[in-house]
């Protein structure tokens, strides 16, 4: 690479010259890469061919999955949640022991994998919500409940400064990896205050495909609120809000 000099900084490509801008100023250097022909056929490019299809398909994975609950993981999600969210899914694909490398995908994977895996890494489930709670999938009947016991918020929410209230949400997902479709229902708690009066029973049922032969998700999140004369405003949007996959079954 060559630093360009003179008045003209020039951007493109002339020839076998690219010429481009980047954080330390003007540059050019020599065209590059594979001809895409022989990428696709050499066999010396083999296992960086599987290597791409499989990140391909683990890519097509997490944006299907982020489509169902994105009212939810709009407001709780960090900067590079996609990204993360991406590498987990190639370890399911990996994790696949039924079909050849390059060929292996999310669904005969270990869906497993998916659970626990936090939308915002600035505001973990675990270390926002320590209230208990159950997560139970049925296959057959195609019900997922999310059951959160009475507890005292005040001793067992970790509010940010400012909030005083908040509510708890959770989702209950069928996901087709394979068409790019999504049974998802979600459901929301009324407003909560944030003091030492004992919440009630919360009990969440969503319903999907009974006998579903695709994978199941439930997720559980916290939303924070300020109210403000009577009206409730979101808290630093979203910043502190948490939302996990707190439960996953494959096929």
């Amino acid at each position: 690479m060559a630093q360009q000099k003179g008045i003209l900084q020039l951007k493109g490509t002339v020839g076998n010259i690219t010429f481009y801008k980047s954080k330390d100023g003007y540059l050019a250097r020599e065209k590059g890469g594979i001809d895409a022909k022989r990428f696709a056929t050499d066999p010396a490019f083999q296992r960086t061919r599987e290597n791409g299809q499989e990140f391909g398909r683990a890519g097509k994975a997490s944006k299907y999955l982020r489509n169902a609950v994105r009212s939810l993981s709009q407001n709780a999600s960090d900067s590079k949640m996609v990204s993360r969210l991406t590498r987990q899914m190639m370890q399911v694909v990996q994790s696949d022991p039924i079909n050849a490398r390059g060929m292996r995908n999310v669904t005969n994977g270990d869906i497993t994998l998916l659970q626990d895996f936090d939308f915002n890494l600035n505001s973990k489930l675990g270390t926002t919500l320590y209230a208990p709670f159950t997560a139970e999938i049925n296959r057959v009947t195609g019900s997922l409940i999310a059951e959160i016991p009475a507890f005292v918020p005040a001793s067992m929410v970790a509010a940010p400064g400012g909030a005083t209230h908040f509510k708890l949400h959770s989702a209950g997902v069928e996901t087709d990896f394979v068409q790019g479709t999504n049974v998802a229902d979600v459901k929301s708690s009324d407003t909560i205050a944030f003091d030492n009066v004992a919440t009630t029973l919360l009990t969440h049922s969503h319903e999907v495909t009974p006998n579903s032969t695709h994978p199941l998700f439930i997720l559980l999140g916290i939303e924070f609120f300020q109210e403000v004369n009577g009206s409730m405003y979101p808290l630093k949007n979203g910043a502190f809000n948490a939302l996990a996959i707190v439960k996953a079954a494959g096929v």
